[in-house]
This record gives C-alpha cells, structure tokens and sequence, in this order.
C-alpha cells in the first residue's frame, strides 16, 4: 500500500505564520469606543442657553433710540446693564418668562441710578431713565426745579451741550439749531448740572440735565412714592415722557413698580451717528462717536 502525502510540511507551517500575523493581538483590555461628535444642533442649543444665562443674571445689552436721556445717552448709544443689582425677576429672563415668582435677591435702586425697566402699563418695552423717587419720597417739579422731600435739589447752569446734527440725531426746535466748531450743523441745548442731597453722610450723585425752557410738565403737584414704586424721570426734563406723566402706552410711564426693574447701566459700548452703511466697511469708522466709548455711570 503507497500513502500519498497532499500536505507538505513545510507549507503548513508557512500558512501558520500567515494565521498568525493576520490575527489581532489579544491583550485582554477592551476596545475603547470612538469619541462621538456632538451634532451642531446639540452646540446650538448648548450656545443659547450660555448667552441666555449670561444675559439674565449678568450683563446684557441694550441701544437708546430716544433723546429722552441727553445729555449722558444719546440715539445710537449702545450700553451693557449689570442685571444682579436689584434683583431678579421674570423680567431679567428672555421674553419675559414667567419662571421666577416675584422678586428675588431685590434691593432698593440708590437715588440717581440710570436704570433699565419695562414700562408700565404694557410693561413689555424697555425704557431708561434715571431713578429720582423712592418709597416714601415727596417728589414735585415748580418752575422747572425738582423738589425732593419739600426741597429743591441744587441746580446749576453749566456750558451748553452740542450734539452734531446727523441721521440718529436732529434739533428738536429751530431755535436750538446752531453750527459745531468745524462748521457741521449741531443742536445746542442749555444745559444744568444737577446734585441730589447726601446720604447717610455721603455726597449725593451729581448728573447733567438739560432744560429747554418753560413746559407744563415744569410745574406738577407733590407726589408721595408708594412701597413698591419708583419716580422716574429723563435727563432731558422737557423732551421726556416719564413719571410725570400717568401710565399709557406709549407715553407716560407714572410711577414704575420696583419688580418692573431689569438693570443698571454700567458703561457705553458703542455710539454711532447712524450714518454708517453695510455695504460701505469704512463708514462703520467714520460713523463711530469715539469719545462717547467708554463712559461709565
């Protein structure tokens, strides 16, 4: 009987080495899974409520669009509010949310604070203005002085304040029209500073007003502050719809509820005289107020 070989030995053990080699390493560790992408959606979301956060309990921006603040805001400022220092409320959340009961952490605005708040009665547009009034206090306007407590707060006449004339600002009179140092067309205003009376030994704020002459709302009946309200009134006394006036939308504010409050300005930002254009990168210099930048409150 003859065997016949069909496997050389030599060829086996070739295929060995092949198997061999081919197979993984099996180090007993298991296999550590590919680090998963968060979608774009995912960042989206986590970015929204980043902002959303800082902009609630921290800082948060905002644009005057109104003269109602000059001499210290002009139309094209742009200012960053602290929103911690009276508290919050469903008016520090985005949209108004109605997540927090009340008024928490609040504390009392300091006399001559400029503050930011919704305005009464629709109370879903921001306004600012400068707190004149707090619970308990007397406030009365007679011949164009404010009175504090039964007493006039001292006011005294300082140079004119000029704004150039441009797209974001124009006079609110003829009479006031007048022409700036490098013969642009400007508004000169009569201008006043302002000191309210010290507290607890500490001098009181000092601030610019300006006074146009005689208006009705220069002379206005003694009004005693709620607990809970706020007299608020505009740096600009006779261009100003403000606690003078009773609440309607779009005009008078009356006195503001404290809960209403939203921030305290800190500093400008940006100011622009609105004649910058997107198409045109190089106005967006020309166009800048660099001297208003900056400013703090």
């Amino acid at each position: 009987m003859t065997a016949t070989m069909t496997e050389d030995p030599k060829s086996l053990g070739e295929n060995a080495a092949e198997t061999s080699a081919a197979a993984p390493l099996e180090t007993g560790k298991p296999a550590k899974p590919a680090k998963k992408e968060d979608n774009f959606f995912v960042f989206l979301i986590k970015l929204i409520l980043v902002v959303g956060i800082f902009r609630s309990f921290f800082f948060s921006p905002f644009n005057i669009p109104s003269e109602s603040m000059q001499p210290r805001l002009i139309d094209g400022d742009y200012l960053l509010a602290a929103k911690w220092p009276y508290g919050f409320t469903k008016y520090s959340l985005p949209f108004s949310l109605p997540l927090i009961p009340g008024r928490i952490l609040g504390s009392h605005p300091d006399r001559g604070d400029v503050a930011i708040f919704k305005a009464p009665p629709g109370n879903d547009v921001d306004y600012i203005k400068r707190v004149i009034g707090l619970p308990g206090d007397t406030i009365q306007m007679r011949g164009g002085v404010l009175l504090l407590n039964g007493q006039p707060v001292k006011k005294d006449k300082i140079a004119d304040f000029e704004v150039k004339v441009s797209p974001n600002t124009s006079c609110i009179q003829p009479e006031f029209m007048a022409t700036a140092a490098d013969g642009s067309p400007a508004c000169h205003y009569p201008r006043f500073r302002e000191t309210l009376p010290a507290v607890n030994g500490q001098p009181g704020k000092s601030y610019e007003v300006l006074d146009l002459g005689y208006r009705p709302q220069d002379d206005t009946p003694p009004v005693i502050v709620p607990e809970g309200r706020l007299f608020m009134m505009g740096d600009n006394r006779d261009n100003s719809m403000d606690s003078r006036f009773p609440a309607q939308e779009g005009a008078g504010i009356g006195l503001v509820p404290e809960e209403n409050l939203v921030g305290r300005a800190t500093i400008v930002m940006w100011s622009t005289d609105g004649s910058a254009s997107w198409i045109k990168p190089w106005t967006w210099f020309t166009a800048a107020r660099w001297n208003r930048i900056g400013g703090r409150f």
